[in-house]
């Protein structure tokens, strides 16, 4: 029975008016040990010690170790005196307090030879825990009624979530069938592409190949006319020798019988041999019109290395241009920038590159194979918004069962706190409960919230394990451990966060209010049975 249950058992037993019956006994003895002591009989120690005449018993004379056969008295130092509290509960006392002129016992019953001026308080103080009690009773009521309405709607709940598992399933596999039959018309729509695909790229790399052969022509033609010193047609050795760059073995000597041997053996070659001279000469060959550069003609970088004039930058370092020359440099940046219509013209194409950019970029696709790209790419789309929506589908399947599988109490009680979240504003954070979900706290002016902990486990004692939450593995403490929450669950109608605390480093403690927890008030029957006589 849960401390709820036992209070409302005894707010019943205070509450319904039972007669109270005193049965003669020792003073300071409970009714459970009334056969202990018998008048008229040889009293025996609770501990089994020894046994001693009943008139020993309560003469302020301590013959027992474990004193017992001082109950009403203050002989012995570890024994104990029983209130009756006739009207209100019953309870002990530590024996040295009998007489000791303080009333421990609302019926007074502690002070009996002391003259203390004590007052029966019994039934006042009965009467107040009646209405605490009752009205603890009828929030436990209200709270077990609502817990069967959640018990419903929990039911209720599986049963849709459950039909709605097995509808998912049921267009799981109709979208499975889908992703697989447009994963064939997406294979089947690829292969032509493809194959359009690579003869372009052919048909492009054969274009370029012509192109380069004829840039090679055209290049050879070139050389054969810069070579060709008498305009005779032909290249003989000594021409050839005026270009040390094709020596063939770059030993700084080029030799008539090196150049003989590029020409093939002979001494001159006309337009026609010198294609083969060509394939050997082509990668060292450096044009004339590259290496005539006038010595009058300064460079731009020799004119960058002029000295500047006494009124020019040296005027002030770096570091040190005033600030009004740099706001107006800026502000002249910012008014280029911000020009619309002004546009740099495009960088100068170099040589080099522009030859490399002669064959030019590869052609569009002719219709028919970008007709073919088209469908491709259609089916490719189709497919893929159907295994998205394949995937959303997995999703929502692991979801429900996840929350169909989970642990919501007995009779899913607790289910209905799943995916809600509740809140507590303190002086200087705001808490945050998604019950099964996660705890956080967050400053509430300003600043990054911090885990507390993730959902766990239920922890509560084997009796009751559903009244305590754990959440762990929170956002760690500086050179502390992570930090984690027990939220404390307690009966009652509203489902509300009443206090934080953190008894301990890092360790939260929550109080948690909800109607789930709240337990079946016992019977009036139930109540009074195994009610003890006073």
């Amino acid at each position: 029975m849960t401390s709820c249950q036992t209070q409302y058992l005894l707010m019943l037993l205070l509450s319904v008016g039972v007669s109270a019956v005193e049965v003669q006994r020792p003073r300071g003895v409970p009714l459970s040990k009334r056969q202990f002591y018998e008048e008229g009989k040889p009293f025996t120690c609770l501990d089994g010690s020894r046994t001693i005449p009943f008139d020993r018993v309560n003469d302020d004379y301590c013959d027992c170790k474990d004193g017992s056969d001082e109950p009403g008295t203050a002989a012995c130092p570890n024994g104990s005196f029983h209130c009756t509290n006739a009207g209100f509960r019953p309870g002990f006392i530590p024996s040295s307090r009998i007489n000791d002129g303080i009333c421990d016992c609302c019926d007074t019953t502690d002070e009996y030879n002391s003259g203390a001026a004590c007052q029966n308080t019994c039934r006042e103080l009965g009467r107040k825990e009646r209405e605490s009690l009752q009205k603890m009773a009828e929030i436990t009521k209200e709270g077990f009624l609502l817990k069967q309405q959640l018990i419903q709607e929990a039911k209720r709940g599986l049963e849709e979530k459950k039909a709605k598992q097995a509808d998912i399933q049921i267009g799981k596999k109709d979208l499975e069938t889908k992703v697989e039959a447009l994963r064939t018309v997406k294979e089947t729509a690829e292969q032509p592409e493809k194959e359009a695909k690579e003869r372009h790229l052919k048909a492009w790399e054969e274009q370029k190949a012509v192109i380069q052969m004829e840039k090679d022509k055209a290049k050879m033609a070139e050389v054969l006319s810069e070579l060709d010193d008498d305009a005779d047609g032909s290249v003989s050795v000594a021409e050839l020798l005026s270009h040390s760059e094709l020596d063939p073995d770059s030993d700084g000597s080029f030799t008539e019988a090196e150049a003989q041997g590029l020409l093939g053996g002979v001494d001159k070659v006309d337009s026609v041999a010198f294609e083969s001279v060509w394939n050997n000469i082509k990668d060292k060959y450096t044009s004339e019109a590259n290496t005539e550069t006038p010595a009058e003609v300064e460079t731009p970088g020799e004119e960058i290395r002029e000295t500047p004039s006494d009124n020019d930058s040296e005027q002030y370092p770096e570091d040190d241009i005033p600030e009004e020359e740099e706001e107006d440099d800026e502000e002249d940046e910012e008014e280029d920038q911000d020009d619309g219509d002004y546009k740099s013209p495009p960088p100068t194409q170099t040589p080099d590159k522009k030859d490399e950019d002669d064959e030019g970029t590869m052609p569009p696709f002719d219709q028919e194979t970008q007709n073919l790209i088209d469908a491709a790419q259609k089916a490719r789309d189709a497919f893929d918004e159907a295994e998205k929506a394949l995937r959303e589908v997995d999703d929502q399947v692991k979801n429900l069962e996840k929350e169909i599988s989970f642990d919501f109490g007995p009779n899913a009680e607790f289910a209905y706190l799943y995916s809600q979240c509740y809140e507590l504003s303190t002086s200087e954070y705001i808490y945050r409960l998604c019950p099964f979900n996660r705890m956080s706290q967050k400053p509430k002016f300003g600043g990054s919230e911090t885990n507390l902990g993730s959902w766990g486990h239920w922890a509560g004692p084997e009796d009751n394990i559903y009244s305590l939450m754990k959440y762990e593995h929170g956002t760690g403490c500086w050179q502390g451990p992570n930090r984690s929450t027990t939220i404390k669950l307690t009966c009652g109608t509203e489902t509300v966060v009443t206090s934080v605390s953190e008894p301990s480093r890092c360790e939260y403690l929550m109080e948690f209010i909800s109607p789930a927890i709240c337990q079946e008030p016992p019977s009036l029957d139930a109540a009074l049975h195994g009610h003890e006589e006073l």
